[in-house]
Parts: structure tokens; C-alpha cells; sequence
């Protein structure tokens, strides 16, 4: 049996916090607000696989609660996780096709470590995963660059 799930997610840019995106850091200004380490690529990611096994959402399994165990977690421990919870139902990964949507910085030169990163947290091949970067022309909050959204679209496989 094969299934299909869609994530997103969206976070705000912030000073005072790094960038973490698909399980990397970035250099950059600003970094991305949220309880854990706010990485909207795999928050989006770990959504569409959660979606597609039927098992609700990120923050259902992940709660956004003051002072629990996912407070700054490293996002990939909650990719691993999902990966782990998917596997209960018999489901593995067979691809992810994910867009990062940010003005600045450019994302595109930091795709194949965000791959290698994520392949290695998923345990898949690296030709499994896609990852695009793109801009709303300056439009909205994050053309304005007040915050960073992703979308993600998975297949499982049972």
C-alpha cells in the first residue's frame, strides 16, 4: 500500500537565534522563532509523513508546551521520531519533494548538505529527497522577510 501526505509549516524570523533548516545551520541575520529549533523544512516534512500514515500532526506527537523535552529540541530528533512513529503502522519512506520558501538567504547553495543530513537522520538515499528554494517576489510576510514557510509532499510505502 502506498500513501501520500502534505506538510507545512511556518515560522518567524527573529535576532538572537540561529537558522536551522533541514537539519543544518545557516548563516544568516536572523534565525527562525519556535519551541523547538523552528526548522520549518523538516516541521513540514515530519507533518506530511505524519499525515500521510494517518497519525494527526507534529503537534499532537511533539507538543509546543513550556519546559517539556521538545523545548529547543534539534529538530532532526523529531524527524527521527516521526520516522520511528511511522514504522509502527509498517510505513516507510520512499520520497520527499520539499520547498523552502524564504527571500534571504539563499537556500539553493545549501541543499546538498541538507540532503546528506536528512538522508543520513531518515536513513534513506539521498536521491529520495528533493529540496527546491523559492521567493514570493517580495511579496507578503515573507517577501517583507518577517518569516520562512515549507511545504512538503512525502509517498510511504507499507
Amino acid at each position: 500500500m502506498i500513501r501520500v501526505g502534505m506538510g507545512f509549516d511556518v515560522h518567524k524570523l527573529v535576532e538572537g537565534r540561529d537558522l536551522w533548516l533541514g537539519g543544518i545551520m545557516i548563516e544568516h541575520t536572523l534565525g527562525l522563532l519556535g519551541h523547538s529549533d523552528a526548522d520549518v523544512l523538516i516541521h513540514a516534512i515530519c507533518d506530511a509523513l505524519l499525515g500521510a500514515a494517518n497519525m494527526r500532526d507534529i503537534g499532537y506527537h511533539f507538543p509546543p508546551v513550556k519546559g517539556n523535552e521538545f523545548e529547543d529540541v534539534d529538530s532532526k530528533i523529531l524527524l527521527k521520531k516521526t520516522i520511528e512513529l511511522i514504522a509502527t503502522k509498517g510505513y516507510h519512506l520512499v520520497n520527499i519533494d520539499a520547498t523552502v520558501c524564504a527571500e534571504r538567504p539563499k537556500i539553493n547553495p545549501h541543499v546538498p548538505e541538507m540532503k546528506k543530513c536528512l538522508a543520513e537522520v531518515i536513513g534513506t538515499d539521498e536521491d529520495n529527497i528533493s529540496i527546491k528554494a523559492t521567493t514570493t517576489e517580495k511579496l507578503g510576510f515573507t517577501g517583507r522577510e518577517e518569516g520562512m514557510s515549507a511545504y512538503a509532499v512525502v509517498l510511504i510505502e507499507k
